[in-house]
């Protein structure tokens, strides 16, 4: 491709990446009229970026994270510390994005150097118990509401550190807001009856 071409595609490659939240697949790009060789040679000039196998972007070292996962993730769930960091419950995001995505997912989509995503498969009816929407990058991102995140942290404790998992129950605990009752009934679904009890019931 000569550089003419690259600079007549620019605005639609840069058109094309505002419409789809600066992340596009492949097939978005052929019916521009390009092949797979014509994106490669893209990448090697420096007006695509690579993002993982199948998914390429325009200035993608320079995005926002959030920006990146809102784009890659939009079925996901933030879970975990990411999502209590979002909560308010930890003082800095955390490195690794935690995302809780269905089982059925390709095991391909966190094939990724950047950001660093931590996958935690579900089951479709897990996925969905406890879902809310906060304000994130460009549009809302699902995340788990507190009640489900505090029994999915007590459910894999083996997961986070010790200091998270001490702020995030201090801070449920604290929490002026917080639903007892929905609390036990995602206890109960998340099979962390005893450790609720146990660690959060002397303080409720």
């Amino acid at each position: 491709m000569n550089a003419a071409r690259r600079e007549e595609l620019i605005p639609q490659l840069e058109k094309l990446m505002e419409e789809n939240q600066g992340v596009v697949r492949a097939a978005q790009l052929y019916p521009l009229g390009l092949t797979y060789r014509n994106i490669q040679g893209l990448v090697k000039a420096g007006v695509l970026d690579h993002v993982k196998s199948g998914y390429y972007s325009m200035g993608y070292q320079d995005k926002p994270q959030e920006d990146i996962i809102y784009g890659l993730f939009p079925d996901g769930v933030l879970c975990m510390d990411t999502a209590l960091y979002y909560h308010g419950y930890l003082d800095s995001r955390p490195y690794t994005w935690s995302i809780a995505i269905s089982k059925n997912t390709s095991k391909s989509r966190f094939r990724m150097d950047y950001p660093v995503v931590q996958p935690f498969y579900c089951e479709p009816e897990a996925l969905t118990l406890g879902v809310e929407k906060i304000p994130f990058s460009q549009g809302e991102i699902q995340i788990y509401n507190k009640e489900r995140l505090i029994c999915d942290c007590l459910k894999y404790e083996e997961r986070l550190d010790r200091e998270s998992m001490k702020k995030a129950l201090l801070a449920f605990i604290n929490e002026p807001e917080k639903d007892i009752a929905r609390l036990m009934e995602y206890a109960r679904a998340r099979k962390v009856v005893a450790k609720v009890q146990s660690r959060i019931g002397v303080w409720l």
